[in-house]
């Protein structure tokens, strides 16, 4: 579960995950191991959207179609035969997090209700951990140097609790959105992923993508990628709507991140 999902967004991709091995190995025996970036709540445990994946929509409803199911919590063998019937469909819907609303009266919105009230910044190593990166790394393009980017921030109400930090290069911190709602700038990290995930890979060794693909992953090294377009109108659509935002908002005129 990476830091940028919120529960929809992770459900929906280990859906996928799991509809893609029924479809590649029908009948194979399927293990699924979860783990969790992020996403902790101030007691140091693990937030709602988290254990929503974790209590609930992995033991409530993929359970029946895996062997096993190993996350950060708990490890469960389903003592029946693993079904094949799953659902061509995953419907989500949560009234919870309408966006309907007018940006005007929008308050903050962080994922955790209790910030750490600490008035300095965290250190880039301790924004590290939280994120559960083994090194200081763009979260989009895996580069150095880092910035500490605040999620919301300080000017519109954000704390300098670690939680509220994401680390990006100097390019994408500068193109990151500045709203009062964390995970609208969660999704825009979603779509940055897509847009640059040919990044990550540049000055890898070809023969470990070699290696790679050997073993059925597939290393995307070129770019620009372009799966997120409709995505990213959405985004956009929101910080117009929503945060009043204006073509001169958009890092590049009204042609941003196209």
């Amino acid at each position: 579960m990476r830091v940028e999902e919120d529960f929809a967004k992770c459900a929906t991709r280990i859906f996928s995950i799991l509809k893609k091995a029924a479809a590649t190995s029908p009948g194979a025996p399927r293990y699924l191991y979860l783990d969790v970036q992020g996403h902790r709540n101030a007691a140091g445990g693990y937030d709602a959207d988290a254990l929503e994946i974790i209590k609930e929509f992995l033991t409530g409803f993929l359970s029946p179609y895996l062997t096993e199911i190993s996350t950060p919590l708990y490890q469960a063998r389903n003592p029946k035969p693993q079904r094949e019937d799953i659902p061509d469909v995953l419907n989500i819907r949560d009234p919870d997090r309408d966006h309907a609303f007018d940006h005007r009266e929008l308050r903050v919105r962080n994922r955790d209700s209790h910030p750490d009230e600490r008035r300095s910044r965290p250190p880039v190593r301790a924004i590290a951990e939280y994120l559960g990166l083994d090194e200081p790394i763009c979260q989009i393009c895996w580069q150095a140097p880092v910035e500490r980017a605040h999620v919301v921030p300080e000017s519109l109400g954000g704390s300098n609790d670690v939680r509220n930090f994401a680390l990006l290069c100097p390019r994408h911190h500068r193109e990151a959105p500045d709203v009062v709602d964390a995970e609208a700038f969660w999704s825009w990290v979603d779509y940055a992923c897509e847009r640059d995930g040919h990044m990550k890979w540049q000055g890898v060794e070809p023969e470990m993508v070699v290696r790679a693909e050997r073993v059925g992953i597939h290393i995307d090294t070129r770019g620009p990628v372009r799966k997120s377009l409709h995505h990213f109108g959405r985004v956009r659509g929101e910080l117009v709507r929503h945060y009043g935002w204006c073509p001169e908002d958009f890092t590049g005129g009204d042609h941003w991140g196209a």
